[in-house]
Order: C-alpha cells, then sequence, then structure tokens
C-alpha cells in the first residue's frame, strides 16, 4: 500500500533521508519547509492545514528542539489539525533524556492518532553537516563536559528507524530509543577524528561560560545558544540519559552505524577537506 506522507523538516538532516527513502519505496511525499508549496512553517500556524491536507501519515520534526520554548504550543496545535485532516498516522522525532521533548511525546501519544516516538541521542552528523563541524576543520574540539560519555547516532540509522515507524504499523504506540554501539567521550571523538583523518584534532575541555562566550563571539543567536547550554547541561549532564539502546538492531535487523564507519564515510566523501562553515 502506498501513502501520502508529509515530511516535516524535509531537507534537514533526518528529513531528507527519510524523503530519499519514502521516494525510492514508491510512495507520495510532501515536503514541509517554508519553500515549498503549500508551505510549512512552524510560527505561521496557518500553514499547517494546507500542508496536510490529503496527507495520511506524517513525520514531525520540530526546529529547533522540542525543548524550547513554544514547541508544545506548536505540537498540540499541529496534532489538531492533522486529526481534522484525517491523518491516520505520526511519527515524531524526539530527544534522548530531554524533559520538555517528552511533554511533547505525551501531546501526540494523546492525540487519538496511531503514533511512533523516535528519541535520538546526539547525531554524528553534528561533526560533519553541523554545530561542530568547524571544530574538526580547525583541529581542536573546545567542548565542555569532558566527563560525558555519548553513544552518538547516525541520522541514516535515525532516517531508516522512522521509515519503519511511518510505514510498519506493528510498532504503534511504540516509543524507539536510537543510539550509537558504543558510548564515546569527545576526547575519544578527538582520537578516532585524528586516526582517520591523519591530522591532529584535539579535545580542548571548556567551561561552560567559556563556550557560551565563544558562541556569542561568532554571532549565533541567543535562542540557540541557549539551545546548546540546555543539551550539555540537562542531557549530557545526567548519565542516566546516555545508555546505549539495541532498537536500532531491533528495528533494522542490522548493527547501527558505528562513530568509526561514519568517519570513514565522510572522509570519502572529502566532507572535512572543504572550506570551514559558518554556524547556521
Amino acid at each position: 500500500m502506498k501513502h501520502n506522507i508529509l515530511v516535516i523538516g524535509g531537507t534537514g538532516k533526518t528529513g531528507r533521508r527519510v524523503v530519499e527513502n519514502l521516494t525510492k519505496l514508491g510512495h507520495h511525499v510532501r515536503v514541509g519547509t517554508r519553500n515549498n508549496d503549500p508551505k510549512f512553517d512552524w510560527d505561521d500556524p496557518s500553514t499547517y492545514a494546507p500542508a496536510l491536507k490529503g496527507m495520511n501519515r506524517a513525520y514531525i520534526v520540530y526546529y529547533p528542539d522540542l525543548a524550547v520554548p513554544g514547541a508544545k504550543e506548536a505540537i498540540t496545535a499541529l496534532t489538531e489539525e492533522a486529526l481534522k485532516e484525517g491523518l491516520e498516522k505520526v511519527v515524531l522525532l524526539s530527544g534522548k533524556g530531554e524533559t520538555e521533548a517528552e511533554a511533547c511525546e505525551q501531546i501526540v501519544a494523546n492525540s487519538g492518532m496511531n503514533y511512533t516516538l523516535v528519541r535520538a541521542s546526539w547525531f554524528n552528523q553534528n561533526f560533519s553537516e553541523g554545530a561542530f563541524k568547524d571544530y574538526v576543520m580547525a583541529g581542536q574540539l573546545a567542548l565542555p563536559m569532558p566527563e560525558a560519555s555519548v553513544p552518538f547516532v547516525d541520522t541514516n540509522d535515525i532516517a531508516d528507524v522512522v521509515t519503519e515507524g511511518l510505514l510498519n504499523d506493528n510498532y504503534n504506540g511504540e516509543t524507539l530509543t536510537v543510539t550509537g554501539p558504543k558510548k564515546l567521550t569527545f576526547d575519544e571523538v578527538a582520537g578516532i577524528l585524528s586516526e582517520k583523518l591523519g591530522r591532529s584534532i584535539q579535545y580542548q575541555s571548556i567551561s561552560m561560560e567559556a563556550f557560551k562566550q565563544g558562541l556569542t563571539e561568532a554571532g549565533l543567536p541567543e535562542s540557540f545558544i541557549w539551545l546548546l547550554g540546555y543539551l550539555f547541561t540537562e542531557v549530557l549532564g545526567n548519565s542516566e540519559n546516555q545508555t546505549v539502546s539495541n532498537d536500532v538492531e531491533r528495528v533494522l535487523n542490522r548493527k547501527p552505524i558505528s562513530f568509526e564507519e561514519f568517519v570513514e564515510n565522510k572522509v570519502a566523501e572529502g566532507v572535512w577537506t572543504q572550506e570551514a562553515t559558518t554556524w547556521v
């Protein structure tokens, strides 16, 4: 059976990979972004209904994160519109260990629609196309929380699990926690990057205050600085949030992509030979 599926954030790290998966499988995919027609804009609730019209399933990614103020209100408004438009199922991307994200999960779970929740650990791709790429390019990961041990997960694994959640009703009502196969400290991440890139990538432990000051000097918006501070302190600061899950292997019948594999793939693509990008 082929579905009409809205992929909100369909040009983002996980969304574009979900779009690719679903398109290859022959489903009709609508990419929910501000630049598409009909457009979708989280800041404009009047765009929700037109984007949902004619769809029967949806992948929900809230930008920049479910932890930020206003997320609960937006998720509530979206689920209400989805019910009106007759959607039969949604998959929500959530954050592992985020209390505020769990409140948004409950909104979806209590909406009356079928749903699957996908809780993700920190992305491998943060180092190749996200917040920390410039640090790798500069050869120094200057980050707080040296004691944090993170089961970084690959966005390709997230997208594959999301695709299963959208299409396989056996996962209705489930919360799938997606992580990589093992936990790594930032120092261990720097060691793997050094080995695979063939040049020195050093980890430098800095205070949270110094980290935020550097972001401010780089011209990042206050809302983004707040979010990164929250993710470091509330998520990475709680060791209970960093357990390794076997849900990727359970859903996909294969092992998750390791950080080493991720780096090897990106080295082959020449990702870190390009000029450093700006923060976005």
